[in-house]
């Protein structure tokens, strides 16, 4: 039997669990979108908590045909959203318990890590660039519907060293997205059909003028212009692409603070945001810039099985 890794992830959103090989093949990315009902614009805790706890038990039985030809040799989990002593969210809770006592019972560790640095692996991952990326420090982006940041990267044997250099002082990108999109009568989460409608359209947008200074940007104003052009417009695909050029420039002009500090250092770019095709395209034009691919940009386990493997392996 080969051996495997497997790893939990429990974020406010999603429930995932991966699993990877010994030689870092990821062979199982399974996600489960937590409900959220129509109209609202979130969860709160105690529900993100109980759904992680009712979806949780399937998902580990869906991959029972799996282990008949798999041992698994270690346990991951994502315990904070990131690498910060205050850093908390219960919904991790699910995922951590999970892990622990599947661990208990095949008689193997577990390792624990923030949500944050499972994304970052994940996308080191399938931007195919892990063995460049890991040589030396890189910056990177982690933009979701919880997290808009900016980060000085330091790889090392069981993961990362992450400093903040940037990032947003109000509304995260995606929490702005997602917001526009409930707005104009979209099920929550917004982002994936309000793509899907900017690339139709093709009309000349207002002027655009964001908010950026010493790697820090205000994204309320979005919000804010955002329902203004849907009041005047009732147009869903105008005001989604309206949506997607601000967030754009905004993330570009936060790149050009990153090159302000280092010029040329490498650029990875994940999270969920980051699977939009315009921002990829928007940002790609630089050179020394990386994404991760759709599956593993949204919230995903694999890059926490991923460093499970890694961690278990260096030591």
């Amino acid at each position: 039997m080969k051996n495997c890794y497997i790893g939990f992830d429990t974020s406010n959103y999603t429930t995932s669990i991966a699993v990877c090989e010994d030689d870092g093949k990821v062979i199982a990315n399974l996600k489960s979108l937590l409900p959220v009902a129509d109209g609202e614009r979130g969860l709160r805790q105690s529900d993100a908590l109980f759904a992680h706890v009712k979806n949780l038990p399937g998902m580990i039985r869906e991959l029972e045909p799996l282990f008949q030809n798999y041992r698994v040799v270690g346990v991951g989990c994502s315990t904070r959203p990131r690498d910060a002593a205050d850093s908390y969210m219960p919904c991790f809770l699910a995922g951590k318990n999970a892990a622990y006592a599947f661990a208990a019972g095949a008689g193997v560790p577990v390792k624990e890590f923030s949500h944050q640095s499972g994304h970052l692996m994940a996308a080191l991952y399938s931007s195919g660039q892990s063995e460049l990326l890991f040589k030396a420090p890189f910056a990177a982006f982690h933009v979701s519907g919880g997290t808009t940041e900016v980060l000085y990267v330091e790889p090392k044997e069981d993961g990362f060293t992450v400093k903040i250099v940037g990032g947003t002082a109000d509304l995260n990108a995606g929490q702005a997205i997602d917001r526009v999109g409930v707005l104009m009568g979209f099920s929550f989460p917004a982002g994936r059909r309000m793509e899907e409608l900017s690339k139709t359209e093709t009309d000349p947008l207002p002027p655009i003028r964001v908010s950026v200074k010493d790697g820090v940007c205000n994204l309320s104003g979005l919000e804010n212009k955002a329902a203004e052009l849907w009041e005047k417009t009732k147009d869903p695909a105008y005001v989604s692409r309206f949506v997607f050029a601000f967030v754009g420039k905004t993330l570009a002009k936060l790149t050009e603070y990153v090159d302000s500090l280092d010029p040329g250092i490498p650029i990875l770019y994940a999270g969920g945001v980051m699977s939009n095709q315009f921002l990829q395209e928007t940002l790609g034009k630089r050179k020394n810039t990386y994404f991760a691919t759709p599956e593993f940009s949204s919230d995903n386990a694999a890059g926490i099985a991923l460093l499970t493997r890694k961690s278990l392996l260096n030591r």
